[in-house]
Order: C-alpha cells, then structure tokens, then sequence
C-alpha cells in the first residue's frame, strides 16, 4: 500500500503539449509527473525523480477521455495488394 504525500486534483497540474506529461511542483524542487497515457490507462499516481514523494492524481477518466479519439485495433493479418 502506497502513502501519498498529497492528493492533487488534475486541474492544478501543469500540461506540456509536446511531450504529453502533466507536472506539479514537489516540495524538493523538482516537479511531479504523469504521463497521458498513463491516465488515460486509469494510473493515478505521479511520481517525482528527484525524491520518493508520490501524489495521487485526482481526476474523472470518463471526463478525462471525452473528445478523444480510441483508434480502432490493429488486425494482425496483412494483405498482400495485386498490381
């Protein structure tokens, strides 16, 4: 069982578009992160690389999710075109 050192809400992180991770500052001086994939795969805890704080992210996935677009599987068969 993990101990968080705060609960944060998903508003109050920072999102950098470019590499798609959301931050919030950590009481070290480094900064809390999550990645986009990782709450859109219903993670909800960020991490800081500098010490062994975690937060847990508090934030509605099914809010989270509405507008994006959930590419459709990939089949593994491959067909071969004629010319």
């Amino acid at each position: 069982m993990a101990v968080y050192h705060d609960e944060v809400e998903i508003e109050d992180f920072e999102y950098d578009e470019d590499t798609e991770m959301y931050y919030y500052p950590c009481p070290c001086g480094d900064r809390f992160a999550i990645s986009k994939e990782d709450l859109e795969n219903g993670e909800d805890v960020a991490t800081c690389p500098s010490c062994s704080l975690l937060v847990r992210v508090i934030y509605d996935k099914d809010e989270f999710m509405k507008g994006e677009a959930v590419p459709e599987p990939v089949s593994g068969k491959t067909e071969l075109l004629k010319c």
